[in-house]
C-alpha cells in the first residue's frame, strides 16, 4: 500500500527547489545575455575567432599595417 498523503515539508521542499530552479534559469539567461552582448560589439564575426588572445599567423593579414618587425637576433 502505497502512502498517498503529502507532509507539509514536501510541499515546502518543492516551492524552495521551485526557487532554486527558477534562480538557476536567472543565472543561464544572464550569461547567454552577456555572451550574446560580446559577440555582437565584435561587429564582424571572423573577429569572434581571434578573441582569444594568442596570435595566430595563419589568421593575422599580411597588411602593411598589421606586420610586425621580428626582433634582430644578434650573432
Amino acid at each position: 500500500m502505497a502512502i498517498q498523503v503529502e507532509h507539509e515539508i514536501h510541499k515546502r521542499r518543492r516551492g524552495r527547489n521551485m526557487g532554486v530552479g527558477i534562480l538557476l534559469l536567472a543565472f543561464i539567461g544572464v550569461v547567454f545575455g552577456l555572451t550574446v552582448v560580446k559577440v555582437l560589439q565584435l561587429g564582424d564575426l571572423r573577429k569572434f575567432e581571434t578573441f582569444d588572445h594568442v596570435v595566430r599567423p595563419q589568421i593575422v593579414p599580411d597588411t602593411p599595417e598589421t606586420t610586425v618587425p621580428l626582433p634582430e637576433v644578434s650573432n
